[in-house]
C-alpha cells in the first residue's frame, strides 16, 4: 500500500490527532514536534518555548481514499485559524497554526486552500496560518500518543 505523509499543526496535538486519526483513509496520526531549531525536544523544553517547535501531528494517509484537500477541510474546521500563537486556553508559539508541506504540490494546494479559507467569510480576522516546508519530524513522548484515547476526555478547547 502507498501512501503519503501531512503534518498539521493546530494547537494541543492530543485533539488534532485525535481528529484525524478518526478520519477515513488516515493509516496513522502521530503527535510530535516540528518547525524548530533543537535536536531531539522534549514536551518539557518545547512548554519552555525556547526550542521554537509547534505541536504538530503527522498523518500517513492513502490518498486513493482520502485527499490532501479533504485533509485541509478537516485541519480548517478543528481549530480557530487566526489566533496567533495560541488555540483557545494553550498560549504560546507551540501552539501556533501552521501547515508543514512535504512536496511542492502540497505548499500549492495548501495555499490555495488557505486563499479560499480566508476569502469564506467564515472567520471575523484574518488567517494567521502560516505554511512552511517540513523539517525534521521529532515524534513525541510516548504518553502523548494516542492521549485522549488512552485517558478519556473530550477535545481541546479552540475557541
Amino acid at each position: 500500500m502507498t501512501h503519503e505523509i501531512a503534518t498539521f499543526a493546530a494547537g494541543c496535538f492530543w485533539g488534532v490527532e485525535q481528529a484525524f486519526r478518526d478520519m477515513t483513509g488516515v493509516i496513522n496520526a502521530e503527535s510530535g514536534y516540528t518547525g524548530g531549531h533543537v535536536d531531539n525536544p522534549t514536551y518539557e523544553a518545547v512548554c519552555r518555548k525556547t526550542t521554537g517547535h509547534a505541536e504538530a501531528v503527522q498523518v500517513a494517509f492513502d490518498p486513493a481514499v482520502v485527499t490532501y484537500d479533504d485533509l485541509l477541510a478537516l485541519f480548517w474546521s478543528i481549530h480557530n485559524p487566526t489566533q496567533v500563537n495560541r488555540q483557545g486556553p494553550d498560549v504560546g508559539d507551540q501552539y501556533r497554526t501552521a501547515i508543514f508541506t512535504h512536496s511542492d504540490e502540497q505548499f500549492a494546494i495548501a495555499q490555495a486552500s488557505l486563499a479560499a479559507e480566508d476569502a469564506s467569510g467564515k472567520h471575523p480576522a484574518p488567517i494567521a496560518t502560516k505554511i512552511e516546508p517540513a523539517g525534521v519530524w521529532w515524534k513525541a513522548e510516548d504518553y502523548h500518543q494516542r492521549y485522549l484515547e488512552k485517558n478519556g476526555g473530550g477535545a481541546c478547547a479552540i475557541h
